[in-house]
């Protein structure tokens, strides 16, 4: 009976002992407001004119909801996991509209961690930490190139390309990706380094069948350092490739990030860089970005689509409360290869915070973007939108 006793006693104080060690957090950010944007030369001509006006949501911050765990397995392990998915707020039907992450890793104190799941890309990562307008979904930002525009103020094809766009990417890079190994390590010295390897693939060939093939492999390396006081640096560099075709699939008109091949899907070899630098001057923030992106069609290497773009910022609290941003960069866009017309592109975006608490805040947000040709990708010429909202984080 005493050693039943016993028994129970350390089972009990085991299991107290577990529940201590582990925790989960619940976290999430509501964004809403009055958003309005015009674009000129937005369909087949350089006449058409596209205005949309609403209360939608997510213009400085994607709506969103997650958890987030951690336990403690002893000796410095810990295992951890983290669901995030999209929200949309405004919309009549509430509900999730993405997996934007979901993964589960080990972390070791000292050396790093590693995880398996879907997971942001390095260059997500590494802009996150060192763009001036904080990845917020407004035109003018030249790097995280998303464009606020839909007509019922749910993300849609014409923008909020990061929320629930099948390929999840911006016009400038790819902000996720799947079926992904992740692994990041601690600071040595100032510098961290990290990494993913994505790897999907599949092949079938049925009896009397043409064989089909669904790959989807790539790697991505990313190195920052923070070494020295009030200065930030970071890289990172990504390579995706996405093969989906019959071996007689031939060529169809490409466009910048998708080839299409006739009887099979897409075949493209998409390869991307980033570089940014922050430096604290006390009374303002600069930041200091480039990033490029080129996309082949496997079947053709002379067809791709090849765009850079270079940006400088600010950044700064005005008041304890009142905080602005401000930014303007360009770039250039070849659209479908060689002998095909280019483009130059210009984007400017000016922001405020009003901070109420820690956790809320009012904004107003004011971007624009100009390219110089509609006729490189049937995308606006000119586009003005501005937004006024509220964004409270949890």
């Amino acid at each position: 009976m005493k050693k039943s006793l016993l028994a129970l006693a350390a089972m009990g104080a085991f299991a107290g002992a577990a529940q201590a060690q582990s925790s989960v957090t619940v976290y999430g950010i509501l964004d809403v407001g009055y958003i309005n944007q015009k674009s000129d030369g937005s369909g087949a001509t350089a006449n058409t004119t596209a205005n949309s006006s609403l209360f939608g949501q997510s213009a400085e911050q994607t709506s969103r909801l997650g958890f987030r765990g951690t336990e403690d397995l002893g000796g410095g392990m810990s295992a951890f996991f983290t669901i995030e998915t999209g929200l949309t707020p405004a919309q009549a039907n509430f509900t999730p509209v993405n997996n934007r992450q979901s993964f589960a890793g080990l972390a070791q104190k000292g050396i790093g961690r590693a995880a398996i799941g879907t997971q942001y890309t390095p260059i997500h990562i590494a802009v996150g930490a060192s763009d001036p307008g904080q990845q917020n979904n407004m035109p003018g930002n030249v790097i995280y190139a998303s464009t606020i525009a839909s007509t019922n103020g749910n993300p849609g094809a014409a923008g909020y390309a990061q929320t629930n766009n099948p390929s999840n990417t911006t016009d400038a890079y790819t902000i996720r990706t799947s079926n992904t190994l992740s692994v990041q390590s601690d600071s040595f010295s100032g510098f961290t380094l990290g990494g993913i390897y994505t790897y999907n693939t599949s092949t079938t060939d049925p009896i009397n069948a043409t064989e089909t093939k669904n790959n989807y492999t790539g790697w991505g390396l990313k190195a920052d350092f923070s070494g020295v006081k009030n200065l930030y640096v970071v890289a990172a560099y990504q390579s995706l490739k996405s093969v989906n075709l019959s071996p007689t699939a031939t060529l169809t008109s490409p466009t910048p990030s998708i080839w299409t091949a006739t009887g099979g899907g897409t075949n493209t070899q998409d390869n991307q860089f980033y570089a940014g630098a922050t430096y604290n001057f006390g009374i303002a923030t600069g930041f200091l970005q480039y990033v490029s992106r080129k996309a082949e069609a496997g079947l053709n290497t002379n067809y791709f689509g090849k765009r850079t773009a270079q940006q400088v910022g600010v950044r700064s609290f005005m008041t304890k409360t009142i905080e602005g941003w401000a930014s303007w960069g360009n770039g250039k866009l070849t659209a479908y290869g060689l002998n095909q017309p280019s483009a130059n592109f210009v984007g400017w975006q000016v922001g405020s915070n009003y901070w109420l608490s820690k956790r809320t805040n009012l904004y107003g947000i004011y971007g624009a973007n100009n390219l110089s040709s509609s006729s490189v990708t049937n995308v606006p010429v000119n586009t003005t939108a501005f937004a006024f909202g509220v964004r409270h984080t949890f």
